[in-house]
């Protein structure tokens, strides 16, 4: 999927810190970059939840390489909405240099959890609403 399928994409700083021996990123800090583009999208979209109790947790998620990373390589992280559930939500990212080169693609699923309650919740409205109107196949219309 092009970068233009997507609704969101940041920009990732690549630090000295995230190379290994070769001298490329190691595959582990890939999912530190997704999660740095998701906390990027939520205080974007919605920073208020993330002073909420509720939680939102990764239950899944994979990664497919295709190209090394190197410290001078400009990253962007595209973001798309796969699907929207009840209580969860997948994303799909594209991780490129926006020029053309495709470094890795990525799923998350992601469940919205109550701590206190210790269960899988309801989405709340907002971003639900939020969500649908990036009108991503998939995606359930808010409640």
């Amino acid at each position: 999927m092009s970068p233009e399928h997507f609704f969101y994409t940041t920009t990732i700083e690549i630090r000295f810190a995230d190379l290994d021996a070769y001298g490329h990123v190691n595959n582990a800090i890939f999912f530190s970059y997704l999660e740095q583009a998701r906390v990027k999208l939520f205080q974007e979209y919605f920073g208020g939840f993330l002073d909420s109790p509720l939680l939102f947790l990764v239950v899944h998620a994979e990664c497919d390489y295709r190209l090394p990373i190197t410290l001078n390589d400009r990253l962007l992280i595209s973001l798309h909405l796969e699907q929207l559930r009840y209580s969860s939500f997948t994303f799909s990212y594209l991780l490129h240099d926006g020029d053309g080169r495709e470094f890795a693609t990525a799923r998350t699923v992601m469940v919205g959890y109550d701590p206190q309650a210790k269960k899988p919740v309801a989405l709340p409205l907002e971003i639900r609403q939020t969500f649908a109107q990036f009108g991503s196949p998939g995606v359930m219309p808010p409640c």
